[in-house]
């Protein structure tokens, strides 16, 4: 079965490839999540993200935004010492603070952010790596209105990874099984 070549390398990513990228994601909770994640693998490579959202999910109350934005400066200290999620002090913080961003948001999450979604017919299908964009001008507005409504961690690149993620844009490469 032929599949984007990013995920050949490890099972792990082949399941997410398969099963779970790419695939419109319109759910708020699950939109948070995604927030989260992106955000807490700035400078790291996804497949660590991958191996650690079992315990990201246990250590944030399965990104329930009210229970995320309730935790303390406490729960901050205990997982910087939690050896199995990133022990990113702003990471962490950012995820608590941008939980309270989303409840304080006058629309729900997953319409803000899918109203930056591209249309279809603007997106080509990408060959390889090479053709795929790191940053969109929907990307970018998504970036500026979520920094403008206090989110953290959520830069125009971040944005397009989970546009991609989310099912917002379809960067699988021509070829692929799930193109």
């Amino acid at each position: 079965m032929a599949r984007c070549s990013w995920s050949a390398s490890d099972a792990e990513y082949r399941r997410y490839h398969d099963e779970e990228w790419g695939r419109e994601q319109r759910d708020s909770r699950a939109l948070y999540e995604k927030l989260c994640l992106e955000g807490f693998q700035a400078g790291l490579s996804w497949i660590t993200i991958l191996r650690r959202r079992p315990a990201f999910r246990e250590v944030f109350h399965g990104f329930d935004v009210e229970a995320v934005a309730s935790m303390t400066e406490d729960d901050v200290e205990r997982l910087l010492q939690d050896a199995r999620i990133i022990r990113h002090r702003g990471k962490i913080t950012a995820t608590i603070s941008n939980a309270r961003a989303v409840l304080a948001l006058d629309v729900p999450l997953n319409d803000l952010m899918w109203s930056f979604a591209p249309a279809a017919t603007d997106h080509r299908r990408p060959r390889a790596w090479s053709e795929v964009p790191a940053v969109t001008a929907e990307s970018t507005a998504l970036s500026k209105e979520l920094r403008r409504r206090g989110l953290r961690f959520v830069g125009p690149t971040t944005m397009y990874a989970l546009m991609q993620a989310t099912g917002m844009v379809d960067d699988h490469f021509e070829g692929c099984f799930r193109a």
